[in-house]
């Protein structure tokens, strides 16, 4: 067997290249693999690297010249042309990585989401794992450099860009309903403080007196009404929006006959006024409803995943003996 001819292979990026000796398109398939740091079993594809012809027949590779440059290439990556920099005499360039043009030393820096894209190059599920700031780090990357070091074309890149993006919407909204959650669990208990200390004062008619009032608001003894509440019932446009919910409960439960008599309006006007009201309480309730159900299911997954972790750690000790 002859000594092989002399070859140059390199991996896409063009980072890497090493000379080889190689008899057969196989043998070099071989030693390029082991050079490189391929996996002996991946699927690997040889094209030229200077144009990216595939190199498949034998008699082919043996008509080819001494120290003809081949790419190696995994079953998803593509070749694309190398990309040159000072007059076609430097080839330092990767392409998933653009260079500065005022770049002093371009070689020595790398993009922070160069890693986390081999990270999805080798394991997609591996963006599960990924914290928020890796994600945006992904999302704001170029998108034709992304596609380049993922080996996907540009369209899929931007696909998987957008769909990042929606996961980390997704989260955001999730920590504001939770923030809003809390924020009113403490209102809520606020109030169930203040009711059960001031709870002995309550009139009849389910309105709270004047020991709970805050300083400065008064009420008006006739209707039970605060009278800020009777000024925008009274005198701004769709009120219902402007008040509170126990505002809103309280001109609901008392219907609409109390109400003329409070208000001093006929009986349609009144009428409209009580359904917007409902209306708006009920509009209140599903989102506080929603909000619940979130914190809810955010609960019970917390709670199944302790559970199956006790289970895990039960059944270990009593399937290590026989």
């Amino acid at each position: 067997m002859t000594d092989g001819k002399a070859c140059k292979v390199c991996n896409f990026t063009r980072q890497k290249s090493y000379g080889v000796s190689a008899p057969s398109l196989d043998d070099l398939k071989k030693k390029g693999c082991e050079s490189l740091g391929f996996s002996p079993g991946d699927p690997i594809k040889v094209v030229l690297e200077n144009d990216g012809t595939i190199v498949e027949d034998q008699a082919y590779f043996l008509c080819l010249p001494s120290n003809t440059k081949f790419m190696l290439l995994h079953d998803k990556e593509t070749w694309s042309p190398a990309r040159k920099i000072d007059g076609g005499t430097a080839w330092m360039q990767r392409e998933s990585v653009l260079l500065d043009i005022d770049s002093v030393d371009a070689g020595s820096s790398v993009e922070p989401w160069l890693d986390l894209a081999q990270q999805l190059k080798e394991d997609l599920t591996s963006i599960i794992l990924m914290s928020e700031a890796d994600l945006q780090l992904l999302v704001d990357a170029p998108s034709t450099e992304l596609a380049a070091a993922l080996g996907f074309q540009v369209k899929k890149a931007k696909n998987l860009q957008e769909t990042l993006q929606n996961v980390l919407d997704r989260r955001e909204e999730e920590r504001q309903s939770k923030e809003l959650l809390q924020l009113y669990l403490k209102t809520v208990e606020k109030e169930d403080k203040q009711q059960e200390e001031g709870g002995q004062s309550s009139t009849d008619d389910g309105v709270a007196g004047d020991v709970d009032m805050p300083d400065g608001i008064e009420v008006d003894s006739a209707s039970g009404f605060m009278s800020r509440t009777l000024m925008v019932l009274k005198g701004k446009t769709s009120p219902e929006t402007r008040l509170s919910n126990e505002d809103l409960q309280m001109v609901v439960t008392r219907g609409v006959d109390a109400m003329k008599q409070v208000l001093g309006w006929d009986e349609a006007k009144t009428s409209a006024l009580l359904q917007a009201c409902e209306a708006e309480l009920s509009r209140r309730l599903q989102q506080i409803q929603a909000m619940q159900s979130i914190s809810s299911t955010q609960l019970d997954g917390r709670r199944q995943s302790s559970g199956t972790s006790a289970e895990d750690s039960v059944e270990r000790p009593a399937t290590g003996g026989t």
